[in-house]
């Protein structure tokens, strides 16, 4: 819980959750935690939406505590569950309405919605626990003969209606027992999963190393996204996924180096070289896929020395968004090192970011205005280094030499620690303001930089056309040719379809603006009718090509993903 409130607090859900309920689906994360808004957070929530704490006396939605129940009849044959029972096990194979439920919905507030008002739609016939690549393998060329449809479930955590199966057939849920370490080689720092393996479980194997894998020294893959606790590397690497830390580090496209699919038309295997001319990539053929052209089984990844004590957390206050974007890119071009976390704030989301980490109740709220910071107007910078000990301070410190030639206010790196603190669970607090019906959801696209306050201001018109509605935005994931811009919007509503327009507007808005319509999200089934429009024809058709040749007849992951149908 957050701190606690000095006036009146809403009743946030804090009971237990049934194991086998709606909301142990939808719910983020582990059952047993909640995030509750600080109240300066709420205060400033309410305040935007014109309520009154009478509005938050009693749950406006359905708590999701009811069993999952549904009546979609089953289309596999016993003969064909029988098969898949030879090939996994007999308890690996479940028909139950939870099971099936459990792996039908990702985490965008469409699906909660749906969820909470008991729509089930798109339900596998049956939900497969693989152990092995050879049990993955017999899978996919069974569902291929007998042309069932066949969909991926990692963990859980996409929001582009990812893992939906449209066409019922089955799902292979990953995270049971598909989740090891394949081998391990310090020589050339490479580490080979299987794709259901948690993006904790790999950090915790790598910083542990010595012990764990017999190694010298501690190490770190350096892929933190914000659903980094409940997300698996297949998951990543299928969708282009992007961390926190990938200023640094790279997007998940940088650390791959080889992989191994199943697919209906046998087995695609790379191999690990760290650099070939031997035509096009199949790596980054294969990434990004989402599950079109096969079952990503294996993954080679690279691997980092693991030195925290080298970090150098540092914040910073701009007196405008157009400064600190053009302080962002003299950082990024300046030939003197990346940092690891950069987040630029627009002032929306600086203003709510002061509140929610409790910096407007501290001396700093008296500096700003002693120098002619404005509220409504400041752009707030924080992030950190990482690396060797020299180039980590002397990252730190070309920071610091730029922040300050644009006239920022340095504000230590108290802020970013607690920007960390909350960074993994901060999406706790959509289950708790979405009993009232105030949803939270996301989006980002790719941007240069010439066209950056072009893009955001096109795009947060779009979204502000709304009333009442909350529209942050930062930048991440920053390039010396542009960086990624992430909106985070709230607004009122509980109507899944109300919601789905909205949705709806904003890639509209992105697509229209030029900027790329997913940076690190995917395309999934929900992006997918935007995709043709955004490569182009003929670009498109490669995928639709590829597509054809890998999965001729259209089992896999079928039903709209990357626009394909």
């Amino acid at each position: 819980m957050s701190h606690p409130y000095k006036g009146f607090e809403p009743k946030w859900y804090n009971g237990d959750i049934p194991k086998d309920s709606y909301r142990s689906v939808f719910k983020w994360g582990v059952p047993e935690q909640i995030k509750a808004p600080r109240e300066e957070l709420f205060r400033d929530i309410m305040k935007r939406f014109g309520m009154t704490d009478d509005m938050f006396k009693d749950y406006t939605q359905d708590l999701g505590l009811a069993p999952v129940q549904f009546d979609i009849p089953l289309t596999l044959t016993e003969a064909q569950l029988a098969e898949f029972r030879e090939i996994v096990g007999e308890q690996y194979v479940r028909t139950d309405d939870y099971s099936r439920f459990s792996v039908a919905y990702g985490k965008t507030m469409y699906d909660i919605l749906r969820a909470r008002n008991k729509i089930v739609e798109n339900v596998p016939d049956a939900v497969l626990y693989p152990e092995s690549k050879e049990q993955i393998e017999q899978i996919v060329a069974y569902c291929a003969a007998q042309k069932i449809p066949l969909y991926v479930y990692g963990g859980g955590s996409s929001v582009t209606r990812g893992v939906e199966c449209v066409k019922g057939g089955i799902s292979l849920d990953m995270r049971l027992r598909f989740n090891k370490v394949v081998r391990f080689n310090e020589a050339d720092q490479l580490i080979t999963v299987e794709a259901g393996i948690s993006g904790p479980k790999l950090e915790d194997i790598l910083n542990n190393a010595a012990k764990t894998l017999g190694a010298k020294r501690a190490y770190t893959l350096g892929h933190f996204p914000q659903s980094f606790e409940h997300s698996s590397v297949g998951g990543w690497v299928v969708t282009h996924g992007s961390g926190q830390n990938s200023t640094y580090y790279g997007c998940i496209q940088d650390m791959v180096l080889g992989q191994s699919y199943a697919t209906p038309i046998g087995t695609i295997t790379t191999d690990t070289h760290p650099r070939k001319a031997t035509g096009p990539d199949l790596d980054q053929i294969m990434m990004g896929s989402e599950g079109t052209f096969g079952v990503l089984t294996h993954c080679t990844l690279k691997v980092r020395r693991h030195m925290p004590e080298t970090i150098r957390r540092f914040s910073y206050m701009f007196k405008d968004w157009h400064t600190g974007i053009e302080a962002a890119r003299e950082i990024m071009q300046s030939e003197e090192g990346y940092p690891s976390v950069f987040r630029l704030s627009d002032p929306e989301e600086t203003g709510i970011m002061l509140n929610m980490y409790g910096v407007m109740d501290t001396p700093l709220k008296h500096l700003f205005g002693v120098k002619g910071f404005k509220e409504g107007e400041m752009s707030l910078f924080l992030g950190f280094t990482n690396g060797g000990e020299g180039y980590s301070r002397a990252c730190a410190r070309n920071v610091a030499k730029v922040a300050l030639k644009y006239g920022a206010i340095p504000l230590t790196g108290l802020v970013t620690k607690g920007w960390e603190k909350g960074r993994f669970s901060d999406p706790y607090l959509r289950d708790t303001l979405q009993d009232f019906s105030i949803l939270m959801d996301t989006m980002e696209c790719s941007v240069n930089w010439s066209e950056m306050e072009r893009v955001h201001a096109e795009v947060r018109k779009v979204v502000k056309a709304r009333p009442n509605t909350v529209c942050m935005t930062h930048m991440s994931h920053v390039y010396p040719q542009g960086g990624n811009l992430y909106w985070i919007f709230i607004i009122k509503e509980d109507d899944p379809e109300a919601f789905r327009q909205f949705h709806a507007s904003i890639l509209d808005a992105i697509q229209k603006s030029g900027a790329s319509m997913s940076h690190h999200h995917g395309i999934g089934k929900m992006f997918g009718p935007w995709l043709r429009g955004q490569l182009g024809g003929n670009q498109h058709d490669v995928i639709k090509a590829l597509r054809d040749y890998f999965d001729p007849d259209h089992i896999m992951n079928p039903g709209g993903t990357l626009g394909l149908e």
